[in-house]
């Protein structure tokens, strides 16, 4: 679930977020709060139907709705918030949290949290803090997840392949894309490159014992890491295991209807687990997910996306019960299923799983045997940590085209990722 943000200021008047201090007398007033997501057309779906649930007990308050796929989320986010005009309520990633805390775009959360009209009780104590940003709750945990590598089972089974599990290694993965490339005559490009995704190689680093960002926010990968990451693939490709950087780059944009193993041009892909049942849709093969390769310690159960409100909002009572009914609400958790990831309240889990279809109930197996598998949870990315996912794409893309050695693509990347991290 990649998004992208620009350098824009955030700096905001201080307009609103507490406006619910002059609350009216008359609780059926007309409201109207604008929400704003980024995802695919089930997500959509879903979360429209949510919002009018809502609506539907609480009459009087209506949303003006705003979605797009992931490419120039953020972009637009930060320019509204900039204007002083951000949504009331928005999402966001782990990536994104910081920076629109530390920013102070999100409403502070923190009372209503403490007074239970966001009702915590049945949410993970890691799930909270994991929204929590310099002791203020910036964000409620829409739901968690892992990384997951989504594979092509019917190409893996045609070409007599067998199915990666958790614990295959990385050096088996390419292996595997080796083979298919060579077994399918080139039609089926191996697996897909994932040199630009940050989350492969956080995990790949977490496996060695290291991080990508120290305890107080400051970049923890070096250049040496970072070479032997893009070495690694620029041997892959040598071997013709991933595809051609023309298509690599099409992945790398984030869409799921874009991703290479849904058109059949590789056997795998690296995005989040749960993004299983959007993707199956759009193929007619059986698709399958498993860990990212290697020792499962490096992945770890985090907050997949969150729901933020808006500081400047006039309705930030409204804005935390809409966030409370999101969260907690048995009806919207059955309207959601496991499209954002496993529902963060363990009640709702249980909940929804009679009524998932075959690929989320996959998607929560891996979770389920992933559980006692995980490593500890390392804190939300700080600021500046969507950028630096940023230049990550932009510095292995030049490695993929040949405009770089894996060096100069590291020493390139190590710059921009410590100007972006402040570090």
């Amino acid at each position: 679930m990649t998004a992208f943000a620009v350098a824009v200021p955030l700096t905001l008047t201080a307009c609103g977020g507490d406006d619910e201090d002059k609350a009216t007398a008359d609780p059926n007033r007309k409201i109207e709060l604008q929400v704003f997501w980024w995802g695919g057309a089930k997500r959509a779906e879903n979360t429209q139907k949510v919002l009018d649930l809502y609506t539907q007990k609480h009459p009087n308050v209506t949303f003006k709705v705003e979605q797009q796929p992931n490419a120039g989320y953020y972009d637009k986010l930060a320019t509204r918030a900039a204007g002083g005009n951000a949504p009331d309520i928005f999402q966001l990633d782990d990536g994104g949290l910081a920076e629109y805390a530390q920013r102070n775009v999100t409403l502070d959360l923190t009372k209503y949290v403490k007074n239970n009209k966001i009702d915590t009780k049945d949410i993970p104590k890691g799930l909270i803090d994991y929204g929590v940003v310099n002791g203020k709750n910036a964000g409620i945990a829409a739901a968690q997840n892992t990384p997951g590598m989504i594979y092509d089972k019917t190409v893996l089974l045609q070409y007599g392949l067998n199915e990666p599990k958790i614990g295959t290694s990385w050096e088996e993965i390419i292996s595997l894309g080796e083979q298919l490339a060579q077994k399918s005559g080139g039609k089926v490009q191996g697996i897909m490159d994932p040199s630009a995704d940050y989350k492969a190689l956080w995990l790949w680093l977490r496996q060695q014992g290291k991080e990508l960002y120290t305890a107080d926010g400051k970049v923890a990968v070096t250049t040496e890491d970072v070479k032997k990451w893009f070495d690694m693939w620029a041997d892959a490709r040598a071997k013709k295991a991933v595809p051609t950087a023309d298509l690599v780059h099409t992945a790398n944009t984030g869409d799921v209807t874009k991703q290479l193993v849904v058109t059949k041009q590789a056997g795998a892909a690296f995005l989040w687990s749960n993004q299983l049942a959007e993707l199956q849709k759009s193929t007619q093969n059986t698709l399958s997910v498993t860990a990212y390769p290697g020792d499962p310690k490096g992945q770890f159960a985090r907050a997949s996306l969150y729901w933020a409100g808006s500081r400047t909002t006039k309705e930030a009572d409204t804005v935390a019960d809409v966030l409370n009914f999101m969260v907690n609400d048995a009806e919207a958790a059955k309207i959601q299923g496991v499209e954002r990831g496993l529902p963060s309240n363990l009640k709702n889990r249980d909940l929804v799983a009679p009524t998932l279809s075959e690929p989320e109930k996959i998607t929560v197996a891996l979770e389920r045997d992933l559980n006692d598998k995980f490593g500890k949870a390392p804190p939300a990315p700080p600021k500046g940590h969507v950028k630096l996912r940023s230049e990550l794409i932009t510095a292995a893309e030049t490695v993929q085209y040949g405009k770089a050695t894996t060096q100069q693509a590291a020493e390139e990347f190590m710059s921009k990722a410590k100007a972006a991290v402040g570090s």
